[in-house]
């Protein structure tokens, strides 16, 4: 979904929760993810990989200026011939320190082997956020959650979306350059409209 798109779906869900609760939960990751340098980790569950959110998330860094947003996918079934932004095990969750942030991603609560790594890291001292259904443990293990229920009016894709735009959005005072929507928007134009650079 490109910002556009996100615009437009912004426009009809004016007024609902919705705008709220995805800028209230992409405040707390931003926050977290920016005040400790980096350090986010995402992970979702062995049968829903959170990929689209992590290559969103990595857009809305390069866009926003801000590098901490850029998160590190954890999987379940990485091997270690994989391309490296695919090969991060389970293991990274087992080194995770205080002062990094893990971003679990669920459609329906995760069970016990990776409740347990959630666990041991928060005890650890990390940042635990939770997006996906309001089931089992990891509601109340979380720092933060936003839960998506089923049946609700957006589905849990469509509720990333907005978290990962508007997690780069006015990402705060700093010496980096930063911007919103309007100025995303009127950089990808202005790239789009350019002139190809010339061949030599």
């Amino acid at each position: 979904m490109d910002a556009v798109r996100v615009a437009l779906l912004r426009e009809v869900l004016a007024g609902t929760e919705w705008l709220g609760a995805t800028r209230r939960f992409a405040k707390a990751l931003r926050a977290s993810a920016v005040a400790h340098g980096g350090g986010l980790l995402l992970v979702g569950t062995p049968e829903y990989e959170p990929w689209h959110l992590a290559a969103h998330l990595v857009d809305e860094a390069a866009w926003s200026g801000t590098p901490e947003l850029a998160p590190t996918l954890v999987r379940h079934d990485a091997r270690a011939s994989d391309p490296a932004h695919l090969a991060v095990g389970l293991g990274r969750l087992a080194a995770a320190r205080r002062g990094e942030t893990l971003l679990v991603v669920s459609p329906q609560g995760p069970k016990a082997p990776l409740l347990e790594r959630v666990y041991d890291a928060r005890r650890a001292g990390v940042t635990v956020l939770a997006l996906g259904a309001d089931e089992g443990e990891l509601t109340a293990m979380a720092h933060e959650r936003l839960v998506v229920p089923e049946g609700a009016e957006l589905d849990l894709d469509t509720v990333q979306h907005l978290v990962s735009a508007a997690a780069g959005e006015n990402a705060g005072p700093s010496g980096r350059a930063r911007g919103g929507f309007r100025d995303r928007l009127s950089r990808l134009a202005e790239s789009l409209t350019a002139p190809p650079p010339p061949r030599w």
